[in-house]
C-alpha cells in the first residue's frame, strides 16, 4: 500500500497584504508539520488575493521571494508543499503561478494558470499560460488552478499524459460552491484519479468565499471536506485505488481519441 498524508491549507486571505499573508501561510505549515503531513496544498493568489489593480506593487518579480520562501519552509518541516499559487511578475506580464517544493526544498514544478477568469476580470490583468506542470508525488502529479476546473479537456489531455494525482488550489466563490463540488466529482471519477482542492475562506471587496476543500478518490468518493472556517484538515491517501479503478473499468484503454 501506497499512501500519502495531505494537508489542505484552507486560510483567509488578506486582500492587498502579502506581509500578512505569507505569516499566515508560515503558520499553516507549521500546523501541516505538527500533523505529520507528507504534503501541504495551498489555495489560489495566497499572496495578494484578487487585487488585481495593484500588481505593479504587490506581485512577486518572477515569483522569487515565494520560491524562496516556500522551500525554506519545505526543508525545514521536511515536507513537500504544493504552494497553491501567488501573483508573479515576469518580463512585464503578470501571472497566477503555482509552484511545488519537494521536502529537500527543491522546485518540483511550475504552473501558469491557462483559462483566466473573466467574471473576476482576470484576463485583463493576468497572462494565461499555455502549459501543463507534470511532476511525482509517489505517482504522477499536476496542478491546475481554479476556473480550470470547467475545462474537462484540460485534465484529460494531463491524465493522457500520466497524471494520476490533481492538485486544484482555487479562490472559488460561495455562490457556485455546489458547481464547485460536482465538478472535482466528475473530474476524479472521468480520469480515474484522485483530486485534491483546496479554496479559501472569507471575503474580499467583491466576493465571499466559503472553503469547502476536499479530496476525491478515483472511484468519486469524498475522503475529506472541510466547512467554512480556516483551519488545516488532514487525510492520508491510498493510491493504490488508482489502480484498483483503472483496472476495474479501462476507460484510458478504451478511448477512441480518433473521434473526438
Amino acid at each position: 500500500m501506497t499512501q500519502l498524508t495531505l494537508a489542505l491549507a484552507q486560510i483567509d486571505i488578506a486582500f492587498g497584504q502579502p506581509e500578512q499573508n505569507y505569516q499566515t501561510v508560515a503558520d499553516a505549515v507549521a500546523e501541516a508539520a505538527r500533523k505529520k503531513a507528507d504534503v501541504v496544498v495551498l489555495p489560489e493568489m495566497w499572496n495578494t488575493g484578487y487585487d488585481l489593480e495593484h500588481l505593479e506593487t504587490l506581485a512577486d518579480p518572477d515569483g522569487l521571494r515565494t520560491q524562496t520562501f516556500l522551500s525554506d519552509l519545505a526543508r525545514h518541516y521536511h515536507l513537500t508543499i504544493v504552494g497553491g499559487s501567488v501573483a508573479t511578475a515576469e518580463n512585464e506580464h503578470f501571472f497566477n503561478r503555482s509552484l511545488t517544493l519537494d521536502a529537500q526544498g527543491h522546485l518540483l514544478a511550475s504552473y501558469a494558470k491557462a483559462h483566466l477568469f473573466r467574471l473576476m476580470n482576470e484576463e485583463k490583468f493576468i497572462t494565461a499560460g499555455s502549459e501543463a506542470d507534470h511532476f511525482t508525488l509517489a505517482v504522477p502529479a499536476s496542478v491546475a488552478i481554479c476556473y480550470d476546473l470547467r475545462f474537462p479537456e484540460w485534465f484529460r489531455r494531463m491524465a493522457s499524459d500520466g497524471t494520476q494525482l490533481f492538485f486544484l488550489p482555487a479562490e472559488w466563490p460561495t455562490p457556485r460552491l455546489l458547481q464547485f463540488g460536482a465538478l472535482l466529482t466528475a473530474r476524479a471519477i472521468e480520469n480515474q484519479a484522485f483530486v485534491v482542492a483546496v479554496n479559501r475562506v472569507g471575503q474580499d471587496p467583491g466576493n465571499d468565499f466559503g472553503g469547502q476543500s476536499q479530496v476525491i478518490d478515483p472511484f468519486g468518493k469524498r475522503l475529506l471536506q472541510l466547512d467554512d472556517q480556516p483551519q488545516v484538515g488532514i487525510v492520508t491517501i491510498d493510491l493504490d485505488q488508482i489502480a484498483a479503478a483503472r483496472q476495474q473499468i479501462p476507460v484510458f484503454t478504451d478511448r477512441r481519441p480518433e473521434l473526438y
